[in-house]
């Protein structure tokens, strides 16, 4: 793409915080680079929204074009400190400039072991614990499974409808959703299985009795004895910002704990204070054995750890857990970084604010339009649930026409689901009120001409 009489904007907070349109949405720049990407990148690598961009930071993203886009996705989840956040920025550079790899199988570092004691002081539980740490949310899923497998000698491993626990061979087993994820990709791992998850909105059952629901299928399709482990997201991330009723999770810890089973909570969408607390277990009040982590741990980079009771973690023999890069030194200190700017910028209490603006105004559209059939979520991490208001059934296509035109108008929004009618909420805690007040106009604007 030329860079002829163009001027790449500084990103991170500096950035002007507004909504620009120069061009139409893919302006000619972003088409040049999209054209290139249809030519040099394997078509199964989509794209949301058709923007070629240079710069973001606060709450915006810039496109080659110009054009400023309001950012309620954060990159699904992960710039929740803001993009290129000084602190960050600061840290890889010094780590850097020292050495960008030396791969700590082979020659440990500080800033590793640094990381660790930080997820082992934050995460709950007030237990010893122990961290490993790996690249992806995907690899951290695989690895927690197989500590668990290891530590109890068992094989299987129960998953809960809508789940989303990433693209290799075995997370794609633990994913619910076929498309796009699964179809024609298998056979898939062994020796998984799916429970029936608390959707509230749609099985109208309390806490207790969806737990009673999917334990029944637990004990009579795999019996208690054969479960390694439990793996779910405290509020599940692409089948649907899907919160379970109250009383689920603790009954679900309850039966493991009874039953020797490894409680795994997959914290990579909801981890590191995006639902106003650091991590979302401790809004339902439980303390998982082990706890997966990825998206939001670095502020851009990639790095995943895997963080547990001591006794578990040891349970593989040593060289059973590792890999080439996983815990990067520059991502080790970009993670450094970004703990500090959760731990001390207040970032929890931002997000749980930041849940109220989304909260209250998507209620208004709720209360306003029927088709907005659902609204929920906690902190920064909310969605809406479209559907024919006559049957209830969801509304894809309303979704995401809503989502189209508001990239069109330069408001970056998400959609996700099981059934593709949910539109969530992600928005960097370093949004302004006022920006993303803007957001939500442009899509209940979205909602309103349809």
């Amino acid at each position: 793409m030329s860079n002829a009489a163009v001027t790449i904007p500084v990103g991170g907070p500096s950035l002007p915080q507004e909504r620009r349109l120069v061009t139409a949405i893919p302006g000619p720049r972003s088409q040049e680079l999209l054209e290139r990407k249809s030519t040099a990148v394997a078509a199964g690598v989509g794209h949301t929204a058709p923007i070629a961009a240079v710069a973001a930071g606060g709450g915006v993203v810039v496109d080659a074009d110009g054009n400023s886009l309001i950012d309620l996705g954060s990159g699904i989840a992960v710039t929740t400190v803001g993009n290129a956040h000084p602190k960050v920025v600061e840290a890889v550079q010094h780590a850097v400039a020292q050495f960008t790899h030396t791969c700590f199988m082979v020659s440990p570092y500080e800033s590793y072991v640094a990381v660790a004691e930080a997820l082992n002081r934050l995460t709950p539980g007030s237990f010893a614990k122990k961290s490993a740490l790996f690249n992806s949310g995907a690899e951290a899923v695989e690895n927690a499974v197989k500590i668990a497998r290891k530590h109890t000698g068992r094989q299987a491993v129960v998953a809960f409808d809508h789940a989303y626990h990433g693209r290799t061979n075995l997370t794609m087993a633990l994913t619910a959703k076929a498309m796009p994820y699964k179809s024609g990709f298998g056979p898939f791992a062994a020796e998984v299985y799916r429970a029936p998850m608390s959707y509230p909105y749609r099985d109208g059952l309390t806490g207790p009795e969806a737990a009673e629901r999917a334990i029944a299928m637990i004990e009579k399709q795999i019996g208690a004895d054969n479960v390694a482990a439990v793996l779910i997201e405290p509020i599940q991330g692409e089948g649907g910002f899907i919160v379970p009723a109250d009383g689920f999770l603790n009954a679900l810890v309850d039966w493991c704990r009874a039953n020797g089973v490894v409680f795994i909570a997959d914290e990579v969408q909801t981890g590191f204070a995006r639902t106003g607390a650091m991590f979302a277990c401790e809004g339902f009040g439980i303390e998982p054995d082990l706890i997966t982590t990825a998206k939001g741990i670095a502020g851009g980079l990639p790095l995943s750890a895997v963080t547990g009771r001591a006794e578990i973690m040891d349970a593989s023999h040593s060289g059973g857990l590792g890999g080439t890069y996983g815990g990067n030194p520059i991502a080790c200190a970009a993670a450094l970084a970004a703990i500090d700017v959760f731990e001390n910028e207040g970032l929890a209490a931002r997000a749980a604010h930041i849940g109220e603006i989304l909260l209250g105004r998507l209620h208004e559209m709720q209360a306003a339009d029927p088709r907005v059939g659902d609204v929920r979520g906690r902190g920064a991490m909310v969605a809406a649930e479209f559907v024919d208001p006559t049957t209830g059934e969801p509304d894809a296509a309303l979704a995401s026409a809503i989502a189209k035109e508001c990239i069109a108008q330069g408001v970056i929004v998400l959609t996700c689901g099981t059934y593709g009618n949910v539109i969530r909420f992600l928005p960097p805690l370093s949004i302004d009120d006022a920006l993303l007040s803007e957001g939500l106009d442009q899509v209940a604007a979205a909602l309103a001409a349809r």
